[in-house]
Formats: C-alpha cells, structure tokens, sequence
C-alpha cells in the first residue's frame, strides 16, 4: 500500500456558529459541504484548505456538549494542526488585526524556518510554519 497524501483531518468544535466565524471568516477557508445529522443531532461542516492537488479538507463536527479537550499537549492523540504560510510575520499581522493572539514567533530548531501557535475558538492548538 502507498499512501499518497492526507486527505482530510477531523475535528470536534463546541459552537457551530464561533467555529464557522474562526475558520471561514477570519482564517478564509471554503465551505465544500454543510450538512445537519438528523440522527445524531449534530453540524458536519467540510471545509477546504489550499487549491488543488495540494488542497486537503478540514471536517468540522459539532458536537453539543463534547468531553473538554486534555490540556497538556503532549497527551496522546491530536498534538496541533499545522498550516504552511509563505510569511509568518505578515501571517500574525492579519491574525491580529481580526483579534487573534499569537505566541511569539520562534524559529523550528529542526527546519530552521519561523514557526507560532495560536487557538482555534475551543482551544485547539494551531500552528502557522513557512
């Protein structure tokens, strides 16, 4: 077997309405699909991250009351999602400017490249990498 790329990453939200506000508004990903689960009672929102061949998409489910989410995050299980950006600095400037807070900006001690993490709404861990 060859796996040849991720195609999706999945995760849990608590607030239909503050995830789509994070993901689509601020941080300008598209909306592929949008479907209410009748039986489960819950939001599947699909969205994609890039074009093309490179594009991945990113399923948001949202679950009325999901279990908190393990604060250290080395725990296992997702550790953080990562989005490559051509400039990180100019990357955080736009974060700010729609209200969101970065860490400092460091340099990866193993790619050499710039590097900060900032939050998704229910605190997911979200890094920016060039």
């Amino acid at each position: 077997m060859k796996l040849s790329a991720i195609h999706h990453v999945a995760i849990i939200v608590s607030d239909y309405e503050a995830a789509k506000d994070f993901y689509v508004n601020k941080l300008g990903f598209e909306v592929i699909r949008e479907n209410y689960r009748e039986n489960r009672g819950d939001w599947k929102i699909d969205l994609q991250v890039g074009d093309g061949h490179d594009a991945i998409e990113l399923e948001i489910f949202v679950e009325p009351n999901p279990p908190e989410r393990v604060s250290r995050p080395e725990a296992c299980g997702l550790r953080h999602l990562s989005f490559r950006v051509d400039d990180v600095e100019a990357a955080v400037m736009e974060l700010q400017q729609l209200g969101i807070e970065c860490e400092p900006i460091r340099t990866d001690e193993y790619t050499n490249k710039k590097m900060t993490f900032f939050f998704d709404p229910d605190g997911l861990p979200l890094e920016l990498h060039e």
